[in-house]
């Protein structure tokens, strides 16, 4: 990321995030919830090709994506749109919704045809930035790490 300025008034720093590719699926306006079983394209900018030597070795792949129709003005919302959850702000969600738009998603990696991959179970819109793809690991394995009673998770 390249520093270019400051805000105004305050020491926050600005960064310039660089799109490496697009999300191609059929999710226009909504996320299905089975999108675990779906399949989408990562249309890879062809000055990055390089960037993906290697990486049909992995059988699974991180996606960092800039929600680019998020409102980055809300700081609490209730977990999943459900308003029987607690309000709670957004770094303890992973709402859309947040200051610095980004989402985190391990997919499974189906195939790479040159800057075309093609993943299983990324929860994006059609069109959506993807600003950064890394190989998964699974190196923190965490044993019984703790969730709020309202997330998925705890189940």
């Amino acid at each position: 990321m390249t520093v270019f300025g400051t805000m105004s008034g305050s020491s926050k720093r600005k960064f310039e995030v660089v799109e490496v590719g697009r999300v191609k699926n059929d999710f226009l306006e909504e996320v299905p919830d089975d999108y675990h079983d779906k399949t989408s394209k990562i249309i890879v900018h062809d000055e990055f090709t390089d960037s993906l030597l290697g990486l049909e070795e992995n059988s699974h792949i991180a996606i960092l994506c800039w929600l680019d129709r998020s409102d980055r003005s809300i700081q609490k919302v209730h977990p999943m749109a459900d308003k029987s959850n607690p309000l709670t702000g957004v770094f303890s969600t992973r709402s859309p919704v947040r200051p610095n738009p980004i989402s985190y998603t391990v997919c499974e990696l189906l195939e790479r045809d040159e800057n075309v991959l093609q993943v299983k179970g990324l929860d994006m819109l059609n069109g959506t930035p993807v600003i950064d793809i890394k190989s998964y690991t699974n190196k923190y394995n965490i044993e019984s790490p703790r969730f709020p009673d309202w997330a998925p998770e705890h189940d």
